[in-house]
């Protein structure tokens, strides 16, 4: 993914929208962004970073929705449920 796809994918977003970062397919958990940097890495080629917040604030699991559409994992229908039988009065015994 380069700085132009990033761009591109949120140019259609309300500005004002929080963002979250999704991290570790695993466990996916959601975490506030905290800043972006740039560099040049070893090879002479530019990098940009996007670094988790310095407080480290997770927001819990990622929505399963999320980790879905990120391929992270699976659709998972809930099992159909069994309707219970009822249980007879009971006359003491």
């Amino acid at each position: 993914m380069t700085v132009g796809d990033i761009i591109d994918a949120l140019s259609a977003c309300d500005r004002d929208t929080p963002v979250r970062l999704a991290i570790n397919p695993f466990f996916p958990m959601a975490h506030r962004l905290g800043g972006v940097e740039t560099l040049v890495d070893g090879h002479g080629r530019p990098m940009v970073y996007i670094a988790e917040s310095p407080e480290a604030e997770q927001f819990g699991p990622l929505p399963p929705a999320v980790a879905v559409a990120l391929t992270w994992q699976a659709p998972v229908e809930a099992p159909a449920r069994r309707r219970r039988g009822t249980t007879p009065p009971n006359d003491g015994h």
